[in-house]
């Protein structure tokens, strides 16, 4: 069959076969024809469909996030009476290679742990079980985590760390150090309960709207409070978000909050470096085997301009990766989506400055 079979694009004429194929392939945890409208005209994806003499024999959908390296395989289906054929075979190969033409270094997946004929298919093309996300579909079976590694890179230099979805818009910062300080340490759990205590003891206050966000000397005063060693980095001194608040009496008082962490640094001998971490010297700290929180403007990876803190997990010659503890659950996304992100080291240095001063700020974790 594979010498005659069609792999494109699919267009919204293809909608209602797709969505027939899809009640037809699974009983649960089925794509809507809303869900496939969206992925046509508005997500970024890879719809990619198999034909046979004109007739549609399955699909696979492949998701790509925005500002990464990383591809996700969201779903795939073959017909009943023609698998084991090499269709999807051909449906993987076809993804993996638009996922390619993406830069994109690693393609991921979940499998239903049930679904024995399709993690030996996965395995048996090259992808390696990594986590397990309990309760994950609809009927509560988890799901094993698969990834592959779809480009030739030289190896990279990685930590494992535990990874901790924020529970609110304004913990970031206090997410990404929970995630470190439990990859440095076996007595550290991350609890949602100190995720809302670490943004108590970090945050400067006031931002341009909304709650406070947390600075680098509020982050580092909460880790060495819990034994371990901060360092930090910042390529100005000064309250970081002072340009978005403009009511004077906010902007006293931030201005009074910054101060006081200023001080506490000093007497808590925290070491303190008024210039940006380059990435000579994060690779430095990452053999060392320390974490680093970096500050990032959110705006290459979904659009808006808002500071965020993500915890950098490794490196390799041509990329950075990272946990972000943000999951857009509206976009389809997994925790599976923000665990170890690959981004090129040209476009995660523009990503690391926020605001009109382009202002970079890192906080480097040691046990």
């Amino acid at each position: 069959m594979r010498a005659n079979l069609d792999i494109q694009p699919a267009d919204k004429h293809q909608i209602d076969t797709l969505v027939a194929l899809e009640n037809d392939c699974f009983e649960t945890d089925r794509l809507t024809r809303r869900n496939f409208q969206w992925m046509l005209s508005k997500g970024n994806a890879s719809l990619l469909i198999a034909s046979y003499n004109g007739e549609l024999k399955g699909y696979v959908l492949t998701l790509f996030h925005k500002g990464t390296s990383l591809a996700r395989i969201y779903s795939m289906a073959v017909d009943a009476d023609s698998r084991r054929r090499g269709i999807g075979d051909a449906l993987l190969k076809a993804a993996e290679t638009e996922a390619r033409t993406h830069d994109c270094l690693y393609s991921r997946l979940e499998v239903r742990r049930d679904n024995l004929e399709a993690i030996q298919f996965y395995q048996n093309r090259g992808y390696r079980e990594f986590e397990t996300w309990a309760n994950y579909y609809e009927d509560h079976e988890d799901a094993l985590r698969y990834e592959k590694r779809i480009r030739i890179e030289s190896p990279a230099t990685q930590t494992p760390v535990p990874y901790y979805a924020q529970t609110t818009e304004f913990t970031c910062g206090p997410a990404s150090l929970m995630m470190a300080m439990a990859a440095l340490s076996e007595d550290y759990q991350c609890r949602p309960s100190d995720e809302l205590q670490l943004w108590r003891e970090a945050t400067t206050i006031f931002m341009t709207s909304g709650h406070g966000g947390c600075g680098p000397r509020g982050l580092a005063l909460a880790a060495h409070a819990r034994g371990f060693k901060p360092e930090i980095y910042v390529s100005r001194d000064g309250p970081l978000f002072l340009d978005g608040v403009r009511n004077p009496m906010k902007k006293e008082v931030l201005l009074r909050v910054h101060a006081d962490f200023k001080a506490r640094c000093k007497e808590a001998g925290i070491p303190f470096h008024r210039k940006a971490l380059g990435i000579q010297q994060l690779q430095k700290h990452l053999d060392a085997g320390a974490l680093i929180l970096v500050l990032i403007s959110s705006y290459r990876l979904y659009g808006e301009k808002a500071p965020h803190w993500v915890v950098i997990t490794g490196y390799s010659d041509r990329f950075v990766f990272f946990n972000d503890p943000s999951v857009d659950h509206e976009a389809h996304e997994t925790e599976t989506d923000r665990m170890n992100i690959p981004m090129l080291l040209g476009d995660f240095a523009k990503m690391a400055q926020f605001g009109r001063s382009q202002v970079k700020a890192a906080v480097v974790i040691a046990s």
